[in-house]
């Protein structure tokens, strides 16, 4: 990996706490129910590619599946390791994404929940679709995000960031060629990354093999509201947010609007 990225989430960056603030929160809270939406009511074997600290792993064992977390960064696999002591996993292991230690077709799910936005090279990212691919059983299901071309630019909108010369310099080639780099390693304006254009997410799973793959918005535009917080913590006002952002969830001229997208497909 990008020694900047490792530095990142090694050093800078409390990966364990990104879920904790509004629109963290959000983005575990939709995330989750999309893969509720999906999810067999059996048991399955799920793989958890790059799942860091254990977020998605820790609640689909509490669901009862049978999960394997991998991640390349060591402080994410103890992080992973002290919370799967309340809901052990199968497995936790450093990996990479580009070549996964797993017999083929031996998962039912695999999630790609970060790595597709830590390959800045389209060669490498296929790598990772195709080896989910091939650990896959067939009829298996492909779980991957994504983070939107215009995140920095929207998210500087709403912050203030805009206004910081060194952010808007980011956000410019951000727009570019959607490669995000952060040479000044200032920790609130991420690290080093790809931003895809929404269609292309599509593109490059289709094109390593996949089926049925279709492209939702995991916040949509609800992100940008200044009471993200509070809106969340009443009940009802969280019910009608949810329900409104998956009502738009799969508009192909929205989609851009959310930070973050996630792929589903099928291996046929």
């Amino acid at each position: 990996m990008d020694p900047s990225i490792l530095n990142y989430y090694g050093t800078s960056y409390n990966e364990i706490d990104r879920f904790n603030d509004g629109t963290g929160s959000l983005e575990y809270i939709r995330s989750k129910q999309i893969l509720d939406r999906y999810l067999p009511q059996v048991p399955v074997n799920i793989l958890d590619v790059g799942g860091g600290p254990g977020a998605y792993s820790s609640w689909l064992a509490e669901k009862g599946h049978k999960v394997h977390l991998v991640d390349p960064v060591l402080r994410h696999l103890k992080e992973a390791e002290e919370r799967a002591r309340k809901n052990p996993l199968a497995s936790i292991q450093q990996d990479d994404a580009r070549s996964l230690n797993w017999s083929d077709e031996t998962m039912d799910i695999v999630l790609l929940m970060g790595p597709l936005y830590h390959l800045t090279k389209a060669e490498d990212r296929k790598k990772a679709l195709r080896e989910a691919r091939r650990v896959l059983k067939p009829g298996g299901r492909l779980f991957a995000a994504a983070i939107t071309r215009f995140a920095s630019l929207l998210d500087g909108i709403r912050s203030g960031a805009i206004l910081d010369p060194a952010f808007r310099a980011i956000v410019e080639r951000d727009l570019k060629d959607g490669q995000h780099r952060n040479p000044e390693e200032n920790k609130d304006y991420f690290t080093t990354a790809y931003f895809h254009r929404p269609e292309e997410l599509a593109i490059e799973i289709t094109e390593c093999g996949f089926a049925q793959c279709q492209t939702l918005a995991v916040e949509g535009a609800a992100w940008l509201l200044g009471d993200i917080k509070d809106q969340l913590e009443d009940s009802e006002r969280r019910e009608i947010l949810l329900d409104a952002i998956q009502k738009l969830e799969a508009e192909p001229s929205l989609l851009g609007a959310s930070p973050h997208i996630m792929a589903v497909a099928r291996k046929p």
